[in-house]
């Protein structure tokens, strides 16, 4: 059957953006399929039962990614809680692998949110939207990613700064054209580093 990854995530927006980019981290190898939840309350509603129904059948080079995003919720406990449901229905994710048993479940988050992971390439910005600065980086609110606030209502100012989505941002288009162009290695986006090196660290 060979590897593959299950991706459960919160928004229709994280399925276009990982459609791009998880075949730029693993490449053509690894298989995947991405399951949209109808937001972030509504995945962690449901994870628990999705997980128990994987549990039962679940192949042995199989992975389950659940990708939310942190919002302003408390890192450490989210995170914590997302291990605590997977605990619960008898898989086993990276804090309680020990030695020599594989890791059937990853937790990832965005922080703050999915757009956190745009701003982290801003050349990839610039790319699908020409009028936008390629110096927007260096402007010191821009130069950490994961420390924006509201990182979605951010991204939509700097687009209609530079004349475009005048009537509202569309989510999905956005991380669609943004993730077209967006080049894994060279991201400053610290959550999206460690989501990228989760991947990576799947391929044999």
């Amino acid at each position: 059957m060979g590897r593959h990854i299950e991706f459960l995530v919160e928004e229709p927006s994280a399925e276009a953006a990982l459609k791009n980019l998880v075949p730029k981290l693993i490449g053509e190898d690894i298989s995947f399929n991405i399951h949209v939840f109808q937001g972030k309350q509504d995945l962690l509603l449901k994870l628990a039962g999705r997980l128990k129904g994987y549990r039962s059948w679940l192949p042995g080079d199989w992975y389950i990614i659940v990708l939310i995003d942190q919002d302003r919720e408390q890192c450490v406990t989210l995170k914590q809680r997302l291990e605590e449901i997977a605990h619960g229905e008898g898989l086993i994710t990276r804090s309680n692998a020990g030695l020599n048993r594989k890791i059937q479940v990853i937790n990832r988050l965005a922080i703050e949110e999915l757009e956190a992971w745009f701003f982290g390439d801003v050349p990839a910005i610039n790319m699908a939207y020409q009028r936008v600065p390629s110096s927007l980086d260096r402007r010191t609110k821009f130069r950490n990613p994961d420390a924006i606030r509201n990182t979605a209502e951010a991204l939509e100012r700097v687009l209609k700064a530079a004349g475009y989505y005048r009537g509202g941002m569309p989510k999905i288009e956005v991380a669609r054209k943004i993730t077209e162009h967006m080049e894994p290695d060279r991201n400053t986006s610290k959550s999206f580093q460690v989501f990228r090196d989760a991947l990576i660290d799947l391929i044999p």
